[in-house]
Formats: C-alpha cells, structure tokens, sequence
C-alpha cells in the first residue's frame, strides 16, 4: 500500500494545543477550577513527549541491546512505582507488590510475544520491543493498580464478614476468596470493555500509527489484534499477582487476618 505520510510542523502542533482552551473556558464557565492543572497537565504533555521523541530517536539509531534493555528497565519501574499510588489504604511493602506484579506480567507476556509471534531479530529490536511493551506496561498498569485499590478497599470494608469466616473456622483464602475475585474482576474490566469495542467504536493507537504510516490496513489489524491479546493477558496476570502478594502479606500462615498492617495511605504512599 503506497501513502503519503505527512509531517506536521510547529504551527500543526501549535494549533493542536489551542484545543485545550475549550477545556479552560468550560472550567471557567462551569467554576470547576481545574484551570491550573489543565494548564501544568498540557506543559507536562508537550515537554514529556518531546524529551521521549528525542530519547526514542536515540535508541532506535542504537545496535546494543543494553541501551534497550535500560530504556524497558525505566518504564517498567515508572510503571510499577505508579500502580500503588491508587486508592486510600495501602500496607508496607505494597509498592513492591505492585512493581513485582508489573514486572513479571508484562515483560513474560511481551517476551512471549517478541519471541514466539512476532519473531523479531534481533530480539531487542527497539522500534518493536519498546513500542510494544510500551502497550502492555500501560494496560498492566490500570489492572494492577485497580486490583490493589479494589482488594484493599474489600477488605477494609467487609471486615466483619472476614473476621467472622475466620472465627468460623475458615482459611484464610476461604476468608479472602471474596474480596480477592472482586478485585480481579475490577482489574480486568477495562481490557475487557476495549475488546469489546475495539474497531467498532475506536480505532486503537498502534493500528492508528501504522496506517497513518502507509501500511495496509489489513496487516495492521493483524498486528493490532496480537497486541489486544497480548495486554488483556498481562493485565490479567498482573493484577492476579497483585492481588495474591496483597492476600499473602495481609493473612497470616496461622490464618488470621492483618488488619493493622492495613491503614490509611500516607504521603508516602504507604500505610503509617
């Protein structure tokens, strides 16, 4: 398929970024007062992508598999300290929890992909493996991150009922098993709502990109739809690990529940 494919300029960017003055006015005339970090919010995106294009320039130009490797070891550990930042309770040792889970999902599966679909070489082929890890990183994020809120909240809020179960005999994952599902559950919706309108009613950025860039529709899909299996097993993954390092550090061996090492989050993002 030949295309055309279109640079923009400074102007084009300049004239994108206007757009967000609708977002001020309707903060100013609704009086939500998010003018302030509409304005910080656009900054951030402007700067952050543009020192990314020039850092991405610069790895892609590389043929060592270690500058690779680092630029995948920093966006995972973005993407783990971020996980455990939501929700009002956390435990010590959460945000290990949440890096170990984002860590383990998302560079297995996207392995897997690189190594066993897509087949690249060499396998650390940065216009391939950092896109694509890219993806999965991001989707794992929201999966982990709403397991560990969704798991913590259960269990803070249905106390009573675990406690009772556990007083009662029960194991303690009879007494988890509850919160646990739930928070799985929560974790994997939202993979779960974009594959079920993926291509209907959105057209997914990595499929976007690459027609855009000239290449056949179909041959995009194709890679799209690995892609779309490739996030909803890693946020899949992820959250389950998150959510049973959660069970793990807040039930003990002798089946009682933890509930003081489960607080209200600190400025630190742990529990004081």
């Amino acid at each position: 398929m030949n295309a055309s494919y279109t640079n923009l300029s400074n102007l084009d960017l300049a004239l994108a970024a206007a757009l967000i003055l609708v977002n001020g006015a309707l903060s100013l005339a609704l009086g939500l007062k998010l003018e302030r970090r509409l304005a910080i919010a656009a900054v951030r995106t402007v700067v952050q992508l543009l020192l990314v294009g020039q850092v991405l320039a610069w790895v892609f130009r590389s043929r060592h598999w270690y500058v690779a490797v680092a630029m995948m070891t920093l966006m995972t550990v973005v993407a783990g300290l971020a996980a455990s930042r939501r929700g009002q309770r956390a435990y010590r040792g959460m945000r290990t929890d949440g890096m170990a889970s984002i860590w383990i999902s998302s560079w297995l599966v996207t392995a897997f992909g690189l190594f066993v679909i897509i087949r690249i070489r060499p396998w650390y082929e940065p216009q391939y493996a950092i896109p694509i890890l890219g993806m999965v990183l991001g989707n794992a994020l929201t999966g982990v991150s709403l397991g560990l809120e969704r798991m913590t909240e259960e269990l803070t809020s249905h106390r009573s009922q675990v406690d009772l179960l556990l007083a009662l005999g029960a194991s303690r994952w009879e007494a988890a098993r509850r919160p646990a599902v739930q928070a799985v559950r929560a974790g994997m919706i939202p993979t779960l709502n974009a594959m079920s309108i993926v291509g209907v009613v959105s057209l997914p950025g990595m499929m976007t990109g690459q027609v855009l860039a000239g290449q056949s529709p179909v041959e995009a899909v194709r890679y799209q739809i690995v892609v779309m299996f490739l996030i909803a097993a890693a946020s899949a993954l992820g959250t389950t690990l998150a959510v049973l390092a959660t069970y793990r550090r807040l039930f003990s061996a002798e089946h009682r529940f933890r509930a003081e090492r489960l607080g209200p989050r600190t400025e630190r993002g742990t529990s004081g």
